[in-house]
């Protein structure tokens, strides 16, 4: 996904086609902590894939971003963690609501 753009597509996660966002798999927040600029290359780093809202949302509320960074820093390990199955479960079953058009 390019320059932070959202855009409209399956979720990574859970699967539905909707809005989407993009997740830094190695939380940015992080990126300049030693331990990864000296042993994770930029590529890594930058690395990310493409959640909906509520699964972003999720990732960052049930995760802190240490163990998002040392221990779920991939999809595959994302999609194996207890608490995210037990999300996408949930809002697998949740109706995708109407987009919000902001008029300024």
């Amino acid at each position: 996904m390019d320059g932070g753009k959202d855009k409209r597509g399956p979720c990574c996660l859970c699967g539905r086609h909707t809005d989407l966002t993009f997740h830094h798999l190695i939380p940015r927040k992080v990126h300049r902590r030693a331990h990864f600029r000296k042993h994770v290359p930029q590529e890594q780093l930058q690395a990310g894939v493409a959640l909906c809202r509520p699964c972003h949302k999720a990732v960052h509320r049930l995760f802190d971003e240490m163990t998002l960074a040392r221990e779920l820093n991939t999809l595959e390990a994302l999609r194996a963690a207890p608490a995210m199955q037990r999300h996408v479960q949930w809002v697998r079953k949740q109706r995708i609501g109407a987009q919000r058009h902001d008029i300024d």
